[in-house]
C-alpha cells in the first residue's frame, strides 16, 4: 500500500508577515497581509499537508479568503483560475488570473467585454464551475491543486465543494487540496501520513471505508457511520498517519 505523505509547513512571523518555508530550504517566499484575522497573537504557526508548490490555484465564489494561508497559496499561484463571478472579485482585488471559467451567467457585461481574452464559458450545466474550472486545469497537465472560498455563504455549495474533492482525486487524479481561513480539507485513500503539531484539531470523514485505524490522535479512530462521529480529534504530537480501506477526507484546523 502506498503511503500519501504531507509534511509542510507554514510559519507566521509576525501579525503583518507571513512566511512559506518549502521542501527547498531556499524556496522561501515572504509576503505581507492586510487579513483581519492575521491579527492573532501567534507568532509561530506551523501547519501541513501542503505541498511545496501548486500546478494550479482554483479561486470559487464563496467567502474570500482572509487568512494568510490561503492568501499565501493564491500570491503563490502559478496559474490562478477563478470559477465565474470569483474572477470579478479577484481582479477587484488586484489580482491578476490566468482564467475565468464557468458559464458566465453570474458576470456583468461590462466585465466580460472587459477580460474577454481571459474567460472561457462553458454552458454544460451537468457539472457545477468548480468542476469546470478543474477539468481546465487538468486538460492543461495540472494535477496539484488548490482550492480556495470554496466554502462560506450558501451551505449547500460548500457541502458540494468538499465532497467534490473525493470526486478529483479517484476520477481526475488530482492532487487536491481544500483551503479555508479555519484549516485545510485533503481526500485520502488508503494510508496517509501528515505532519502535525500537538494539540492540533483534526476530523476524520469516512465517505467509504469498512475499516480505519491510524497513529498519533487522542482518539483512535475507526469506520464511522455517521460523518459526525470522527470530528474534533486530536494530534498528539508531530505526526498523524491513518489508514483506511476505501476513501476518506481528513480536516486539519490551523493553530489559533
Amino acid at each position: 500500500m502506498s503511503v500519501e505523505t504531507y509534511m509542510f509547513s507554514w510559519q507566521i512571523t509576525s501579525a503583518e508577515k507571513y512566511t512559506i518555508i518549502m521542501d527547498n530550504p531556499s524556496d522561501t517566499i515572504k509576503a505581507t497581509s492586510d487579513s483581519a484575522t492575521a491579527t492573532s497573537d501567534n507568532t509561530e504557526f506551523l501547519a501541513s499537508l501542503q505541498p511545496d508548490a501548486f500546478d494550479a490555484v482554483i479561486v470559487a465564489g464563496g467567502d474570500f479568503p482572509t487568512h494568510p494561508v490561503p492568501l499565501a497559496v493564491m500570491e503563490r499561484a502559478r496559474m490562478l483560475v477563478a470559477c465565474d463571478s470569483a474572477g470579478e472579485e479577484l481582479v477587484r482585488r488586484g489580482y491578476k488570473p490566468t482564467a475565468i471559467v464557468g458559464d458566465c451567467d453570474s458576470m456583468s457585461a461590462e466585465f466580460r467585454a472587459a477580460h474577454a481574452d481571459i474567460i472561457y464559458k462553458v454552458e454544460e450545466q451537468v457539472y457545477n464551475d468548480l468542476t469546470k474550472a478543474t477539468r481546465f486545469c487538468t486538460e492543461r497537465g495540472c494535477r496539484r491543486i488548490a482550492y480556495v472560498g470554496a466554502t462560506g455563504k450558501r451551505e449547500d455549495h460548500t457541502l458540494g465543494n468538499i465532497s467534490l474533492l473525493d470526486f478529483y482525486r479517484r476520477e481526475l487524479h488530482v492532487d487536491a487540496l481544500m483551503l479555508t481561513d479555519y484549516g485545510v480539507f485533503i481526500p485520502a485513500a488508503g494510508e496517509i501520513a501528515i505532519s502535525t503539531f500537538a494539540g492540533q484539531q483534526i476530523s476524520i470523514f469516512n465517505l467509504s471505508c469498512t475499516q480505519i485505524d491510524g497513529d498519533g490522535l487522542r482518539w483512535l479512530p475507526y469506520a464511522f457511520s455517521a460523518l459526525w462521529q470522527g470530528t474534533l480529534n486530536e494530534a498528539l504530537g508531530e505526526s498523524v498517519t491513518l489508514r483506511g480501506d476505501g476513501n476518506y477526507i481528513v480536516y486539519a484546523a490551523y493553530k489559533l
